[in-house]
């Protein structure tokens, strides 16, 4: 989680400052917020600077007000004065710049703020985040800002309130999961997807309605960031449901044991993925140059970003041993290309749901990604050192409270050391 600094943000690599002036110094400045890069992404050299900024903000507002009393006693007693406002207030202005108060060379009149609907907000929002998120990634985003828009969306963004955040927080607790699994549920309102659930009593888990919670707040500061909000009228409504974790199931000896046995179409990336760790995604968007031969090291898997898949993380990027039992598995797939060409991620997770279902292997929590964990708990088992195991599959180190710094310092394990953790993993039967 990222520092707090009171005004300021992170975006990107670099800390910005954004601070309101009341209305009234807004009104002589001629512009309605103090916006400026700190220019850096150390969070203390921020802190040092935002505080300089918010010194130099509380200065220039109070010599404004004490500016504007003296020029406006001054010429009270001017006909003119009272009767013609717009003179008076370029007069203000005028002799405001004048005295060095402001630093603006020039002011611009504050133009009255259109009022943008929801609807526009959103779409323009979801527009933006398209070409920053990964297709799954956004369609998460699009299903939260897309529900909240069916039910807000002809209201201005800055009419939203307190009231009406938590007005959708109460109505996202009674959705249903079965929304958006069927054609019938797909594209539903708020209201109509509310009126769908009431026919049964299974809700979504609290972890989703977090996630949709969080994604409406998202857009709603970068609403703040684009200038059509003055802040997030949500973020005083506190999320107050206890998110459960629901860790996965360890598949068991006898369990990979039933599982190869069936001799299902999915064996290759199963094996793959139970000898490696590797994730589903990272093992269908295999490709053949990814095989990397190491002379009497044997071969290793590069997992890496290419045309088929990206990565979930900087660190997923690795070199992983290929067990003795995975070389006769890839001698069968093609030669050149994708190594599972006819796979997707949904096309394994679904294939080892039916699998499960087949085998009566019907356990909670027990999933494909399942096979992540069994890979890990064997080098628990066989006595390998947390941040070993975390460099074969792709996890920040653990190994001292300051992850970053252990990684600035330390190359990793060699690759003699990750052949002989691989090489001691074994297939129960």
């Amino acid at each position: 989680m990222s520092a707090q600094i009171r005004y300021a943000y992170l975006k990107g690599h670099t800390w910005l400052f954004r601070r309101h002036y009341p209305k009234d110094v807004a009104l002589v400045l001629g512009q309605p917020v103090l916006k400026q890069s700190l220019k850096t992404r150390d969070t203390s050299v921020a802190r040092v600077r935002a505080a300089e900024l918010n010194a130099r903000f509380e200065t220039q507002v109070s010599e404004v007000r004490s500016g504007a009393e003296t020029a406006l006693s001054g010429n009270l007693r001017r006909p003119g004065w009272a009767e013609d406002p717009t003179t008076a207030l370029d007069h203000l202005r005028a002799t405001l710049e004048h005295s060095g108060v402001t630093e603006a060379p020039e002011f611009h009149r504050v133009l009255t703020p259109t009022k943008v609907s929801v609807d526009d907000q959103s779409r323009a929002y979801l527009h933006a985040r398209s070409k920053e998120l990964r297709p799954g990634g956004f369609k998460s985003v699009r299903y939260s800002v897309e529900l909240f828009a069916s039910r807000y969306g002809e209201r201005s963004v800055c009419s939203l309130t307190r009231d009406d955040g938590r007005e959708f927080l109460g109505g996202i607790s009674k959705l249903s999961p079965l929304i958006g699994r069927s054609e019938k549920t797909q594209g539903l309102s708020l209201d109509r997807a509310i009126a769908f659930s009431q026919s049964g009593t299974v809700k979504i888990t609290v972890r989703t309605q977090k996630r949709i919670w969080s994604q409406v707040n998202h857009w709603l500061d970068w609403c703040v960031y684009e200038g059509h909000l003055e802040t997030n009228p949500f973020r005083s409504v506190r999320f107050d449901r206890k998110v459960r974790p629901r860790p996965y199931a360890v598949p068991t000896d006898e369990e990979v044991s039933q599982l190869l046995a069936a001799r299902d179409p999915l064996n290759p990336v199963l094996l793959t993925c139970l000898l490696s760790g590797m994730r589903a995604g990272e093992a269908v968007g295999l490709l053949r140059e990814d095989l990397v031969a190491k002379g009497n090291l044997g071969c290793f898997v590069h997992v890496r970003p290419n045309e088929l898949r990206l990565l979930k993380t900087d660190a997923a990027e690795r070199l992983v041993p290929v067990h003795p039992v995975l070389d006769e598995v890839f001698r069968e797939l093609p030669s050149a290309g994708p190594l599972f060409p006819d796979l997707t991620v949904a096309h394994v997770t679904k294939g080892f749901a039916a699998l499960r279902r087949r085998l009566n292997l019907e356990r909670p929590g027990l999933v494909f990604h399942s096979t992540r964990k069994w890979f890990v708990t064997q080098c628990e088992r066989t006595g390998v050192p947390e941040h070993w195991t975390a460099s074969l599959v792709g996890h920040q180190s653990a190994r001292s409270e300051n992850g970053l710094t252990y990684g600035i310092y330390s190359a990793g394990i060699s690759d003699e050391q990750k052949r002989s953790i691989v090489d001691q993993i074994r297939l129960p039967g």
